[in-house]
């Protein structure tokens, strides 16, 4: 029911998951900076401080997005940004509401986007409605428009919102790049199942040492 008392996890501390502890991408795409564009998903106080501080993943999770942010930036890459609004109006929050209450409200304490990862002017913050970042958004068309057809995903959360934005993407032809040690999610076990899932049906998980030097 939505009553208003969903709420999102306490989210205890676990490792980030290293490359030898993935599996292996079903997808042969190699990433291209001249047809790439980086999305940084909701990064945003309010989902960023269900993480237990000065922890992992959260201490990777922010320096590897980050890197990615200089590595898009040095290689002249569009970057996009999603940010929900506070205090949602039930009827253009829909079924989110059921599973996840009211949302976030409209304060200082919710929406910035952290401060070590926040938007530059010439970056695209783009209003998220769904957990797809696609959903009622222009991104398909900033990127078209760019000659973008590859799209590198980092954030929060893993198996909800990244992993369904990288499932749109691949429905769009959009090639997406899983940044897997750049993402962070309720448990590790949640971090795992995203990776597994995106490896198996929709995306290439590649490391932020990787994507680096992919767009070096």
């Amino acid at each position: 029911m939505s009553d208003g008392s969903a709420r999102l996890p306490s989210i205890a501390p676990y490792a980030m998951p290293q490359p030898d502890e993935w599996p292996q991408s079903r997808a042969p795409w190699a990433l291209e900076a001249g047809r790439a564009a980086l999305l940084v998903h909701d990064m945003q106080a309010y989902f960023f401080d269900a993480f237990t501080p000065e922890s992992e993943p959260v201490t990777s999770l922010v320096a590897n997005i980050a890197r990615l942010i200089e590595a898009a930036r040095a290689a002249d890459m569009p970057i996009f940004y999603t940010a929900q609004h506070g205090d949602q109006d039930r009827r253009d929050r829909g079924l989110q509401a059921d599973l996840w209450g009211p949302g976030m409200r409209d304060i200082p304490a919710h929406l910035p986007i952290v401060a070590p990862l926040a938007p530059a002017p010439e970056d695209f913050v783009l209003v998220k409605h769904r957990y797809s970042a696609f959903q009622r958004s222009n991104l398909a068309e900033l990127m078209r428009v760019r000659g973008r057809d590859q799209i590198i995903l980092c954030g929060i959360y893993a198996h909800i919102g990244c992993l369904m934005t990288a499932a749109e993407a691949f429905q769009r032809d959009i090639e997406p790049f899983f940044a897997a040690d750049a993402l962070g999610d309720f448990s590790r076990d949640w971090h795992d199942m995203a990776l597994s899932h995106a490896a198996d049906c929709c995306a290439v998980l590649r490391s932020t040492a990787q994507i680096t030097e992919d767009l070096a």
